[in-house]
C-alpha cells in the first residue's frame, strides 16, 4: 500500500500547485495570455469543490498509513470538480489554454486510481 499513499499524496501536490497556478493568474491582471473574468470563474469553481480541503485531507491521511476507503471518496469529490474546470477550459480554450496542461497531468492521476483504465 505504500505504492497507493505515494500517489494520493502526488495527486494532493499538484493540486495544491494548481490552486497556486490558478491563483497566481488570476493575481497577473495584465496577463496578455488569459481572460481574468474565466480564471476567476475557475477559481470559484474550484472553491465551490473545496479543492484546498481535498488536497490537504489527502496529506493527512496518506501520510503515515493507507485509508483506501477514503482516499477514493476524496479522489472521487475532487473528480467531479475536475470534469466541470475541464469541461470549461474546453469550452474557452481560446482563452484558458495555458491550464490544458496540468490539468491533463490531473486526469491521468486521478485515472491511476480507479479500477477500470480508461483511455
Amino acid at each position: 500500500m505504500q505504492f497507493e499513499m505515494q500517489k494520493a499524496i502526488m495527486l494532493a501536490e499538484n493540486i495544491n500547485n494548481f490552486i497556486k497556478f490558478v491563483h497566481k493568474t488570476h493575481a497577473n491582471k495584465n496577463s496578455v495570455y488569459v481572460n481574468v473574468d474565466k480564471v476567476y470563474q475557475m477559481k470559484l469553481i474550484m472553491e465551490e469543490f473545496q479543492y484546498q480541503i481535498i488536497a490537504d485531507e489527502l496529506i493527512r491521511i496518506n501520510r503515515f498509513s493507507w485509508d483506501g476507503k477514503y482516499t477514493h471518496y476524496l479522489v472521487n469529490r475532487f473528480q467531479e470538480g475536475h470534469d466541470i474546470i475541464e469541461e470549461y477550459v474546453k469550452n474557452n480554450y481560446d482563452d484558458l489554454f495555458i491550464f490544458s496542461g496540468r490539468l491533463y497531468t490531473l486526469k491521468n492521476l486521478v485515472l491511476s486510481f480507479s479500477k477500470k483504465k480508461r483511455y
